[in-house]
């Protein structure tokens, strides 16, 4: 068991040993100085930032293009709504206008038959009265 401890920490300081003589060696050869590299760094970022201050500005015209088109596909389904039932009112009046004067047609023709209906009962009551009254005279 000693023995996995002991590999493990000669593991540990090696990894720790070869990291710290790669950074020395990483400074020491070096094509920039830290200035420099720093400056490079800025200068990287800065671009990256104009970069995404364009892609925004591009992001918020195309958002507002698509809002403007979604307005006035909105406004032309409100126009062509308005439109149509418009045009089924209009053909709702035309079938209640045509309803109601065949239900007048209808309704005189029945007042009609009610009325000739009405004369014929009263021509047969008043002939059963009167031959009533014939035969009780009789």
């Amino acid at each position: 068991m000693s023995k996995d401890n002991n590999s493990g920490k000669g593991f540990l300081i090696g990894f720790l040993a070869g990291g710290a003589i790669g950074a020395i060696l990483a400074l020491l050869y070096a094509p920039k100085s830290g200035k420099e590299l720093r400056s490079d760094i800025k200068l990287k970022t800065d671009g990256i930032l104009d970069d995404a201050d364009k892609y925004l500005a591009e992001a918020k015209d195309k958002a507002k293009d698509l809002i403007n088109e979604g307005k006035k596909k909105s406004e032309k389904l409100i126009s062509e709504a308005k439109t149509k039932s418009e045009e089924l009112l209009k053909d709702a009046e035309k079938v209640f206008g045509d309803a109601k004067a065949k239900a007048n047609t209808v309704i005189s023709a029945g007042k009609e038959t009610i009325t000739a209906e009405s004369d014929r009962l009263k021509t047969a009551l008043k002939a059963g009265v009167d031959a009533y009254k014939n035969t009780k005279e009789s």
